[in-house]
This record gives structure tokens, C-alpha cells and sequence, in this order.
């Protein structure tokens, strides 16, 4: 195992150069898939090394809870004898565990809270004769749930069916054409499943702090990745970026409380401008993967070297104390 064991804990900052560089040269979707794929490897990795760190460095611990022939002699001998690093390492491990359980259990409670919501407020369909509550002009769809509240808020939510929630109070500060869109980005979250990359991002943060550029980086794309679809939906770019910049206008670049973690609001504070220069601009090139002569396919080559080097320091250490165990342990 030796000293390559503790690399996968310090690889993931090798994809922080392409976390940045990602927005720039490639197309939203390429950008959100390639990073959390990045994120979710170089996150298992780093969870696998850190319990391998802690079996090692414990094995010799009297009362542990693992087999006595892993105290054997020969074992001490072909392995690094670490107990406060082994200590520390399961301790870290715990500590992840409960971070990523509380990650998942924040989300299931926001979205049955959202959908016990839904369920004292929908609107729909033909509930309101096609129309939208309040006078409202424009289209009322069964996978729309319109929320009677003053406060500004649209967001995705995900499940069997899926819906676009949306606030009456966020519908009366658009426009026919800019509601159109606001409808279409969030579509574009349920069909494409952005919840899934954003909670994978956020566990992988949560095993490996230095995967949280990543993680903002992901949640940036899926934004831009609705944008374009929205754009696409409504055939005029212009009309998407004026909804993107009302919407953040009228919300007072508040997001819902809470909703947040399933699919970013309609308005989020820092990347809104940029997002709306983005529609502004030319229609990104469909490419998954920078030029390779570019600053990004250099960054976007150092993040696979480093995920295929991280992948390989688990899988030799995995392998390696398998062996060892193996040939001391009785059969």
C-alpha cells in the first residue's frame, strides 16, 4: 500500500482547473456530465482509501473488532503500522458517512415537504379552465403546480410525475413569453434528472472537501444546460435571458427556502449575470470535451490523469491488503 494510499485524498485538485475552465469551452451538458462523473470516482476513491487507512492502522488495536489473524506478524511486517493515522481515518470516515446521510435525508424531507405543499394548493390542468390563477394570462399544464403565494419562487420537482412548481407571485412578475421560458427551464431540470448530478456532487463534497469546486461547477452547468434547452423551447435566446434576469429581479435573489436542494431556483445570486451574458451571446458549440490545444483540454487531460491515477492508487491498495489477508488468514 504504502504512501499511494493517501493520494486519492489529494488527486481531486487536480480537476479544480477544469472545474473552472469547463463553462467556458464546452457545452453545458458535456461540462455538467463530465464533472460529475469526475466528482462521483475521485469521491469513491477517496472513500475507499480512507477505509483501507483505517483497517491497516487498526488491525492492531486489542479488541478490534476485525479477525486475530489480521494482527498476525506477517501482516505487521508487509504493512504500514499507523494507529493514530488508522484512528483518525475511521473517525474521518464516520464523520462523512454522517454528512452524506444527513445530505440525503435533507433532501427526501424537502421534497415531501414540497409535495404535502402541493398537495393543500395545486393547480393544473383544466383546474383553472386552462388558464392561470388570479386572471393570470397564459397556459396551465397538468405537470405545472401553481402555488398561491405572494413570494417569488420557481423550482423543479422531481418524482412519479414530476412538476414544475411555480409561486403566483413569481407568474405575475413576467411577461406571457418570459413565463414560457421560466416554464422550460425547469422542464428541462426534470427531463434531463439535474437533481441526480447535483446530489451526486454534493455527496462526493461530502466525502472529499476539495470536489467542492466541482460540485459548484455542476450546479452552474445544469443552470446553463436548462437555459439552452428553454432557449431551444421558445425559439428566441433574448427571451430566455430577460426571464432569467426578471425572475432574479422580482425574487429579490431570494431561492425558495429549502428547495434549493433538489433543483436550482429560477434565480440564484452569483452566476444570474452570467448566465443571462451566456444567452446573450452565441449558441455554445455541442462539444463534450475541449480542443486539445486549448488551456481547457490541458486541464481537462490533468483531470483524467489525476481521476485514472486516483482510481488505480485505490485499486493497487485494495488489492494489495486482499493478499496479504489472504495469505495469512485461515481458510
Amino acid at each position: 500500500m504504502g504512501v499511494f494510499v493517501f493520494l486519492p485524498l489529494i488527486l481531486p485538485l487536480t480537476a479544480v482547473p477544469i472545474a473552472r475552465l469547463a463553462e467556458q469551452h464546452l457545452h453545458p451538458r458535456g461540462a455538467a456530465r463530465l464533472l460529475t462523473v469526475i466528482s462521483a470516482v475521485m469521491a469513491l476513491c477517496s472513500a475507499v482509501c480512507l477505509g483501507l487507512i483505517g483497517v491497516v492502522g487498526t488491525a492492531q488495536i486489542p479488541g478490534n473488532p476485525l479477525p486475530d489473524s489480521w494482527s498476525d506478524p506477517e501482516v505487521r511486517a508487509a504493512l504500514p503500522y499507523h494507529e493514530t493515522v488508522g484512528t483518525a481515518a475511521l473517525c474521518v470516515l464516520v464523520v462523512v458517512a454522517a454528512a452524506g446521510v444527513r445530505t440525503v435525508l435533507r433532501h427526501l424531507r424537502v421534497r415531501a415537504r414540497a409535495r404535502r405543499a402541493l398537495g393543500g394548493g395545486l393547480f393544473g390542468g383544466g383546474l383553472f379552465g386552462g388558464g392561470l390563477p388570479g386572471g393570470l394570462p397564459g397556459r396551465a399544464d397538468a405537470d405545472v403546480a401553481v402555488l398561491p403565494d405572494d413570494t417569488a419562487y420557481a423550482y423543479a420537482l422531481p418524482g412519479t410525475p414530476g412538476r414544475v412548481v411555480v409561486s403566483t407571485g413569481m407568474l405575475a412578475g413576467l411577461a406571457a413569453d418570459e413565463r414560457e421560458a421560466l416554464l422550460a427551464h425547469e422542464r428541462a431540470h426534470l427531463a434531463h434528472r439535474h437533481h441526480r448530478h447535483l446530489l451526486a456532487t454534493q455527496l462526493a463534497a461530502c466525502v472529499n472537501p476539495f470536489l467542492r469546486p466541482l460540485q459548484h461547477a455542476v450546479a452552474y452547468s445544469a443552470e446553463r444546460w436548462a437555459d439552452e434547452e428553454s432557449a431551444q423551447a421558445v425559439g428566441d435566446r433574448r427571451v430566455t435571458a430577460r426571464a432569467v434576469a426578471r425572475a432574479a429581479l422580482v425574487s429579490h435573489w431570494a431561492p425558495a427556502p429549502g428547495f434549493a436542494a433538489f433543483a436550482a431556483p429560477a434565480a440564484t445570486p452569483g452566476p444570474v449575470p452570467r448566465r443571462v451574458a451566456a444567452l446573450l451571446g452565441p449558441v455554445p458549440a455541442a462539444r463534450n470535451w475541449p480542443p486539445a490545444h486549448s488551456r481547457a483540454g490541458l486541464a481537462a487531460m490533468v483531470a483524467a490523469v489525476g481521476t485514472a491515477a486516483s482510481a488505480l492508487c485505490a485499486l493497487n491498495a485494495a488489492v494489495a491488503l486482499l493478499l496479504v489477508l489472504k495469505a495469512v488468514t485461515p481458510l
